[in-house]
């Protein structure tokens, strides 16, 4: 049925026509719109009977996560408030350049002085028999899509022939709906345009755990069927049943109209930096244009065109469109991933890589002259936007080499919470690579129109509107910007993609069900994956630590690889390990037995950390058993500097030495840390005791600070170093040793019991304020007094060195991991 919208007309204007109702053409509309409002008379033809959608959406829609409501871009109405007229369901068949007409299959002509062509692009069929079968489709409009769901109520076998970004969508989904699918891929790695074969592998295993089932390096040769697809034949004569064949192996830029008009065209049509086609009155953009020898098939590029072809159609002539560098995300809930630029090198260019397997992380930089020139991330990809920007922008890596592949956040102290973490990006990096949207612009929108959810965002600034990858770092800016009034800020969101269960929804259910494994809890809340993720797994193992010390057995294959391993992974694989000095204070003896096991075991490097200890650097992997177990004959251990746990007491020498000390601070810091180390932290926690208000010891940036004054000791919490410097909010004041020892530990279990796994406490301090932390810690004394009871219960079992263990010959299981670190 054909639907036509009317809008007003005036006799002044000139005379748009666009053909093609989809992202790119619309895009370039909606931004005439903005500059040039009363400019044109809008005729726009579409395809097909629906009105402007997010086609990259199509894939949420077919896995269940969406409908096509919620991906509507502009509905009838939106044409009708700006005076378009719309022709849906309208093939144009001819375009009359010399009557400046188009034409549609069934008659329907338009004038235009001005044409834009965005006619996309046709999916490619592999030209093999029985590929016109029933049941043989496309993956690429809204058709397509319901034809797949159609499919999925009344059939058992899908085959998706295709292992790329598009393919792994279409089979994702098939097998949300409930589909036994097979992916057929030529080539012997998935995505092989984005990623390498180690993050490939990483996918692929990811998939398989969904259920989705493989045959790659597999070319087919036939469709077979009697009216509908029934098998599908591969080369090598193997057959597999399959009711439903999707082809998702790429497409091809839909210019056949443009050439019969005779617009030159190449493998598309040719277009200049303005998007002009050689003739000057018709423009074109999107997927079926060719831009400086190159076709484009990702949203990004065709935004960014969009906004010059409606600088020159608006008679500004200053926007010039010199191309895109563009990056790849997957739309499959879960998982994380994320490429651009050039990933696999050259002889010119050097590898830097990080792979945690275990944890399914893995990173790569393309590093030339310490400039990135590409990356391939999976597993966590928060800090692609970041990759992305020092990309684009040439930056000079060099400063930064050492710590580039841990992230940014890791350039300081400031956490690696989502929040923390695009906290430290510049305003002027790129959040939504779609639509172009910066920090510094989503910032100024939250703030000035007091936008409070990811929909008033979304509305005024388009990002996370498009594919939705970024939706992640929207709602972090979001959280970090209006903090408790974001709606959907971190505290309220499901732990990861494994559940629909929040941090402390899972918590609380830990101790109402007196759930004590992490089996229990994932069976329990009905977890959506057998076995977790690298996000979920690690909070319930510190959930579980926290809520029942003494009971429940430390999952060490739930950790970190530092914390597996007992201490840090350095860049070229070796370790470094830091015992635990009390209080930065230490003896001839002890300075003695480091220096003979450091030259025993040949530690290139000895280095005097910034928490007073002593860092050796270098250590190979299987020495780490041996060494440690004759640091712990030495008296020594563990300095936990790996770990989500108490890092380090930082002191001065107070009164004993100092002329203006009011304290002993180094005594007060030395108590302190042997009542603390060995605890299991939300994140990592660093203490501090400063002898006089002078604060040497910088108690004033540490989670916990204590400066001493003439009549006791001023109490402090909540600080950060590093990026993101916070200095911390005072607490109280109290007069004697006891009483710093009683505050501090029923503070730190405060935050144990109550901060998010990953969550600092300069964060959490934030999030639950100063208030409650002080009805908690200062005003309930009874309450204060338990708090702390509780954490020095759970010390006696907290406080037993794997280490020395070892050395005392005990079989304890945390050593096990170590055969599988790397």
């Amino acid at each position: 049925m054909v639907s036509t919208i009317v809008g007003v007309r005036t006799m002044s204007r000139e005379k748009l026509v666009v053909i093609g109702n989809g992202m790119a053409g619309m895009r370039t509309v909606e931004e005439l719109l903005k500059i040039a409002p009363d400019h044109y008379e809008i005729t726009v033809f579409g395809a097909e009977p629906h009105g402007n959608y997010n086609r990259i959406m199509l894939s949420p829609v077919l896995a269940g996560e969406k409908n096509i409501n919620q991906i509507m871009i502009n509905d009838d109405q939106w044409y009708l408030d700006n005076g378009i007229t719309l022709y849906k369901g309208k093939q144009v068949t001819e375009i009359n350049r010399a009557r400046r007409y188009v034409k549609t299959a069934d008659g329907v002509e338009a004038n235009y002085d001005r044409l834009l062509i965005a006619t996309g692009s046709h999916p490619f069929v592999i030209p093999i028999p029985g590929n016109d079968l029933k049941g043989v489709i496309s993956f690429r409009d809204i058709a397509d899509v319901d034809q797949m769901l159609v499919a999925a109520k009344q059939h058992q076998h899908a085959v998706v022939i295709g292992g790329g970004l598009l393919g792994l969508e279409a089979a994702n989904g098939l097998k949300q709906q409930g589909m036994s699918v097979t992916v057929v891929h030529i080539n012997d790695t998935l995505m092989e345009k984005q990623l390498d074969k180690s993050a490939a592998k990483m996918l692929k295993k990811s998939l398989e755990e969904r259920g989705l089932h493989f045959l790659l390096a597999t070319q087919t040769e036939a469709i077979i069927g009697k009216g509908h697809v029934e098998r599908v034949r591969f080369k090598d004569g193997t057959e597999i049943y399959a009711d439903l064949v999707v082809m998702a192996v790429g497409i091809r830029p839909n210019f056949e109209l443009a050439k019969k008009a005779g617009i030159y065209c190449e493998r598309g049509i040719v277009v200049s930096d303005t998007l002009q086609t050689y003739d000057p009155r018709i423009y074109a953009i999107g997927e079926c244009v060719q831009h400086r020898g190159t076709n484009y098939g990702l949203v990004a590029p065709l935004f960014e065109m969009a906004k010059v072809c409606a600088n020159h159609l608006a008679r500004y002539g200053i926007g010039r469109y010199g191309g895109t560098v563009t990056s790849t995300k997957l739309k499959v809930t879960g998982i994380d991933l994320f490429s651009a630029g050039d990933f696999t090198g050259n002889d010119k260019t050097e590898e830097l890589i990080f792979q945690d397997a275990s944890r399914g992380v893995y990173r790569k930089l393309i590093v030339q002259d310490n400039r990135i020139k590409g990356t391939v991330m999976y597993g966590d990809t928060i800090d692609g936007a970041w990759y992305f920007d020092l990309m684009r922008d040439n930056t000079d890596i060099g400063d930064i080499r050492e710590q580039i592949l841990f992230g940014q956040a890791h350039l300081g102290d400031s956490g690696h919470g989502a929040e923390n973490r695009v906290a430290t990006l510049a305003d002027t990096a790129e959040i939504c690579g779609c639509n172009g949207v910066c920090k510094g612009k989503i910032v100024k929108a939250i703030v000035e129109k007091k936008l409070y959810t990811l929909e008033e965002v979304r509305a005024h600034t388009k990002a996370s509107s498009s594919c939705g990858s970024c939706t992640g770092l929207v709602e972090s800016l979001l959280a970090m910007t209006v903090g408790g009034n974001y709606s959907q800020a971190p505290h309220v969101k499901p732990m990861c993609g494994c559940t629909d269960h929040t941090h402390d929804e899972v918590r609380k259910l830990i101790y109402d069900l007196k759930l004590k494994s992490v089996a229990a809890v994932q069976k329990t809340m009905e977890w959506k994956t057998a076995d977790g993720c690298s996000k979920c797994r690690p909070a319930i193992n510190f959930y579980l630590v926290c809520a029942w010390p003494g009971e429940y057995q430390d999952d060490y294959q739930s950790r970190f690889i530092n914390e597996r391993a007992h201490a840090n992974i350095q860049k070229d694989g070796t370790y470094s390990v830091i015992p635990r000095m009390w209080g930065g204070e230490t003896t001839p003896k002890e300075l003695k037995a480091i220096a003979e096991i450091a030259e025993k075991y040949q530690v290139p490097t000895v280095h005097i950390t910034g928490g007073q200890r002593i860092d050796m650097l270098g250590v190979k992997k299987e020495d780490l058993p041996a060494m440690w177990g004759d640091l712990s004959k030495a008296g020594f251990v563990s300095g936990h500097a790996y770990g989500k746990a108490i890092r380090t007491v930082k002191t001065c020498v107070g009164k004993t030495w100092c002329r203006f000390g009011t304290q002993d601070s180094t005594s007060m810091g030395i108590e302190l840390e042997k009542m603390t180390w060995g605890s299991w932290m939300p994140h990592k926690v660093k203490l501090a005791v400063s002898g006089c208000p002078r604060n040497c010891a910088e108690a004033t940036i540490k989670d916990f600070g204590v400066v001493c004054i003439d009549s006791g000791y001023e109490l402090h919490v909540g600080g950060n170093g590093g990026v993101k410097v916070r200095a911390t909010d005072f607490l109280c004041s109290v007069k004697t040793p006891a009483e710093v020892k009683e505050y501090c530990a029923a503070f730190l279990q405060l935050y144990r019991e109550n901060a998010h796994y990953l969550e600092r406490t300069a964060p959490w301090v934030e999030r639950v304020g100063l208030t409650y932390i002080k009805e908690k810690v200062v005003v309930d004394n009874a309450g204060r007094r338990v708090l702390a009871q509780r954490f020095l219960d759970s010390q006696q079992f907290a406080q037993v060195d794997p280490w020395k263990q070892r050395a005392d010959g005990l079989d304890a299981h945390e050593f096990a991991p170590l055969k599988a670190v790397g």
